[in-house]
């Protein structure tokens, strides 16, 4: 672990990239922060966070002392790489408000699902030096899977420096431009089909008796036996699931089935900007 950070310092010191800017600071700004301090390198990122709410800004402060804040936009634009981390809808606003300060040198990293690099670069006055990234949120602690993927204008050594930064969030995998919104409710959204499930689990174990760190162990250990299962055993799914006799919550896997094709197929629709029936 401590050769991959000493390989990526040498790497992050490119004159590329000195500064980071955030537009926005909610829950995505959250948690690449949280990657760089648990990596123990927010201090070479030289970051500034920008928002138009004076609590989201102090809240970030208190969290991560190293930050500039601002609630000027324009400020964070200036940086050599810019996270765009604002929902959908407020998107075309903050393109508006940014696309004449936006240096053509530089890199935005949008990352929200639904605007193209096509339909970004047109909101930006033809900026097109764009990356499209669907974060995940166990960037937070180094171990994210967040699919990228890079307008055309990149060269190689400047993907391979990005890519090199991403890797401090976790892994980055290259993925074609019209795959991200299906990522985005894989990747992006499924830590929550999962999340809810696991600390209820983790509190029924407690009650049994087991430990703290027992049920911590125990889940840590089923859940990632239980993919590997799936992935490895070269089994098929009615086989692997047909491995353990007793299914308490059997009864309910129709209706589950039933919740997950109708919710995701109806969220992946909405992001593709299909109309729903």
């Amino acid at each position: 672990m401590e050769k991959k950070n000493v390989h990526i310092r040498e790497k992050s010191n490119h004159n590329l990239f000195n500064t980071i800017g955030f537009i926005g600071g909610g829950r995505i700004t959250r948690i690449i922060l949280g990657g760089f301090k648990n990596s123990g390198r927010i201090n070479e990122c030289n970051c500034t966070v920008s928002d138009k709410q004076p609590e989201v800004l102090e809240n970030l402060k208190k969290q991560y002392k190293e930050i500039t804040i601002t609630d000027d936009n324009k400020q964070s634009a200036l940086s050599d790489i810019v996270f765009l981390a604002v929902h959908p809808p407020a998107i075309e606003e903050v393109a508006n408000e940014v696309k004449y300060c936006l240096p053509q040198d530089k890199i935005l990293i949008s990352l929200a699902p639904r605007f193209t690099i096509a339909r970004l670069s047109g909101l930006l006055n033809g900026f097109n030096k764009i990356v499209r990234m669907i974060p995940n949120a166990p960037s937070i602690i180094n171990s994210g899977y967040n699919p990228v993927h890079f307008s055309s204008v990149f060269t190689q050594t400047e993907k391979k420096e990005l890519l090199e930064i991403f890797s401090i969030l976790g892994e980055s995998p290259e993925v074609e431009e019209e795959k991200l919104e299906a990522y985005a409710v894989l990747t992006a959204m499924g830590p929550t089909y999962f999340w809810f499930q696991l600390y209820e689990l983790h509190c029924i174990a407690k009650s049994f008796g087991l430990s703290e760190k027992e049920s911590e162990e125990g889940i840590i250990k089923t859940v990632c036996g239980a993919v590997k299962t799936i992935y490895k055993s070269g089994l098929s799914p009615s086989s692997v699931m047909d491995l353990i006799p007793v299914k308490p919550l059997g009864h309910q896997e129709e209706n589950i089935r039933n919740i997950y094709n109708d919710c995701l197929k109806t969220v992946f629709k909405k992001l593709k900007g299909e109309k729903q029936c």
